[in-house]
């Protein structure tokens, strides 16, 4: 239980911590995208051509055309965050919260409402309407913004709320992965799905021959992407799936590991720690031997998957997607009016957002429980359930995403612009909205019980 708390308190920190620079990224780019000065060359600068070409193959292009920044941006690194997030799905399927049916079985219930109330919403307002196509952007729960909220209130937030909450993330980051893969497909090229095929199957036949070499996975995996960017279907459902495909066992275990340093440590006797401790000391080849069996037996005791993901978080949180927002989240105001958010397109994403998700979550979770499918959250009440439930509505990095592939041409230019208007203004609200409730409900920092 210890283990598993700590494990999910690591999660919580990462998120919150990649909350600060997207919000940084993101007024960034709401700035740069309305001073006269910059915002010209804001918006051109992402229609910059980028290739990497060896001969005739290029690995940034598609048929004839080549990818754009943007492109770039939305098909290749957004496939390395998508890549981290079936990592984590598939960590915590093993290990995690998804490892218990009994654990998981409330926030998956909560995400499945928590998805499926916004786009019957959005369905709703938009019958008829060209912007109908947009239904699942309001679907989405951003980890990383909810969870910064969460971090304001400190301890006051009961460890199980946390979970719950980022539980119910990761299952509807899952749904958003589905979605994007079953409805957001152009002309399919099935020789492109016949060689990412094989592709797949060298990384099966990898975790049956116990390879351990993460570069291997990394090749192959590569492969599946430029496979998946010419099939049709879009290339970050590769990055998923390349991710389910990763080792999850490491060579050594850790009882084999701490025999193998003790053994090597004790070729080093206490009393030559002073001689160590010498700034000139050159250690013998056979010191060095000893050391380097430590440094390799370190490598095989941690898992491949477990160490790529701790090797992208970092990439991930503090570069892709503040890169992705910055890209993504400047939208002009100029022309634009008050009817852009309180009707067609971005009041949908408003209403699916902060009343859907809302809703769905709530009611989702409190027919759970009282049909007794599930138990409530530890020290959790309805009210914080409801308080949590506004703070779903944080949209922002998947929705903003659904967007794009929602309406990818220049002719529906002023539905995304109000798609993304709704989003920051729903996220906004949410987050607001939420923060207030939850500092009115949850108990007073010097009556919270310690975790």
């Amino acid at each position: 239980m210890e283990k598993t708390l700590f494990a999910a308190r690591k999660t919580i920190m990462a998120y919150v911590k990649a909350g600060n620079p997207l919000i940084v990224a993101t007024i960034i780019a709401l700035v740069a995208a309305n001073l006269p000065v910059v915002s010209n060359y804001y918006f051109s600068f992402w229609n910059e051509e980028i290739s990497l070409k060896i001969g005739d193959f290029n690995l940034f292009g598609h048929g004839d055309s080549t990818m754009n920044l943007m492109t770039f941006i939305n098909d290749a690194l957004m496939a390395i965050f998508f890549f981290t997030i079936g990592l984590e799905i598939k960590r915590e399927v093993l290990v995690g919260e998804l490892s218990s049916l009994r654990k998981a079985l409330l926030p998956i219930i909560a995400a499945i409402g928590g998805m499926v109330v916004p786009i019957v919403i959005f369905h709703f307002l938009s019958v008829g309407e060209e912007y109908s196509r947009g239904a699942a952007i309001p679907m989405a729960t951003d980890i990383a913004f909810s969870l910064g909220v969460l971090a304001m209130l400190g301890s006051r937030v009961p460890i199980s709320l946390k979970i719950f909450l980022t539980t119910l993330a990761v299952v509807d980051d899952i749904g958003g992965i589905l979605v994007i893969a079953t409805c957001y497909t152009s002309e399919i090229h099935f020789n492109y799905l016949l060689y990412a095929g094989v592709a797949i199957a060298f990384l099966i036949l990898g975790n049956i021959w116990k390879i351990q070499t993460k570069m291997y996975y990394i090749l192959f995996g590569l492969m599946v992407w430029y496979c998946f960017l010419n099939s049709g279907i879009h290339p970050t459902i590769a990055g998923v799936i390349v991710a389910f495909c990763i080792p999850a066992v490491p060579v050594f275990n850790p009882k084999k590991y701490i025999q193998m340093i003790r053994r090597s440590i004790s070729h080093f006797p206490t009393e030559s720690d002073a001689q160590l401790d010498s700034s000139n000391h050159i250690l013998t080849r056979t010191q060095m031997d000893w050391l380097k069996q430590i440094e390799s037996a370190s490598d095989k005791v941690i898992s491949p998957l477990q160490d790529l993901e701790d090797t992208l978080h970092p990439l991930v949180n503090f570069i892709i997607i503040p890169l992705f927002a910055f890209a993504n989240a400047g939208i002009s105001i100029d022309g634009m009016q008050m009817s852009d958010i309180t009707s067609g397109v971005g009041a949908a994403v408003v209403c699916g957002l902060v009343l859907g998700k809302f809703l769905g979550i709530f009611s989702f979770t409190w027919l759970s429980v009282r049909l007794r499918l599930a138990p409530m959250p530890y020290r959790a009440t309805w009210k914080m359930i409801g308080a949590v439930s506004v703070l779903g509505g944080i949209g922002f990095t998947v929705s903003l995403f659904i967007a794009n592939l929602s309406f990818p041409d220049a002719g529906h230019l002023e539905m995304l612009n109000a798609s993304k208007l709704g989003i920051l203004v729903g996220s906004l609200l949410s987050a607001v909205l939420g923060y207030l409730l939850l500092n009115i409900l949850l108990p007073k920092r010097d009556k919270a019980v310690s975790e």
